[in-house]
């Protein structure tokens, strides 16, 4: 392989799956009602707001019936874990909140330190794609209990850049390298983005951790347990 660059999957593959939905979805479903109330005022939560609005009135139209309040709306999409952009970018604006009080600390696996030092020192471009926000992404490779992972990372991709199972998610990543998508090497734990990424025409490895959701297909890839591996 001739990789240049190494774009990583953040849940079930630097980070477990268990922090994100245990604690940062409880964190922001607990906090959502007063952070709307104490800036639901300013333009960048104004935005995402009217996103969850556009999102809501879809819902609506689709037969779906979710609740009428945007704290309600957003708990009941956190409940259905959407990769909704307005959602993601709200939890984002709420985290922030808890990383710089204190009442946040990421974890990432404890090989996911060292790799990112080794990759960084071999000249390989490190770079993260996951449905949570750009935002959400640095703060939580800014707040690990390993330390502040960011200066290893070049560039962050959320879904502003396409939906995760689509190739055309991962030409646009490549573009935006200035790479070939065959310079990228995509580790994820699902098997569906790895078909994306292949289908782009990135080399693929597939991510098994503790605590991962079993997935269909899995044979189709080089498994790792540990970035150790690589």
């Amino acid at each position: 392989m001739n990789v240049r660059a190494i774009l990583l999957d953040i849940e079930g593959t630097t980070t477990p799956i268990a922090f994100v939905h245990e604690v940062l979805f409880s964190y922001a479903r607990t906090h959502a009602r007063d952070f709307l109330a104490s800036n639901g005022n300013s333009a960048e939560v104004s935005a995402d707001v009217a996103l969850l609005r556009e999102e809501h009135a879809a819902d609506l139209s689709k037969g779906n019936h979710p609740p009428d309040s945007i704290t309600d709306y957003v708990d009941w999409l956190i409940e259905r874990d959407r990769k909704s952009t307005g959602l993601k970018s709200l939890q984002g604006k709420i985290w922030r909140q808890g990383y710089v009080d204190g009442s946040l600390k990421s974890q990432v696996y404890a090989d996911v330190a060292p790799a990112l030092e080794r990759w960084r020192s071999q000249g390989l471009s490190i770079n993260i794609f996951s449905s949570g926000s750009v935002l959400a992404q640095q703060l939580l490779f800014a707040h690990t209990e390993a330390g502040d992972l960011t200066k290893f990372i070049d560039k962050y991709f959320d879904t502003n850049v396409g939906k995760k199972g689509e190739a055309e998610s991962y030409r646009r990543i490549a573009e935006a390298l200035s790479l070939n998508a065959n310079e990228v090497l995509f580790i994820s734990d699902v098997v569906a983005e790895l078909d994306a990424a292949t289908e782009a025409g990135m080399s693929t490895l597939l991510s098994i951790r503790p605590g991962n959701p079993p997935q269909n297909n899995t044979d189709r890839y080089r498994a790792i347990h540990t970035f150790d591996e690589i």
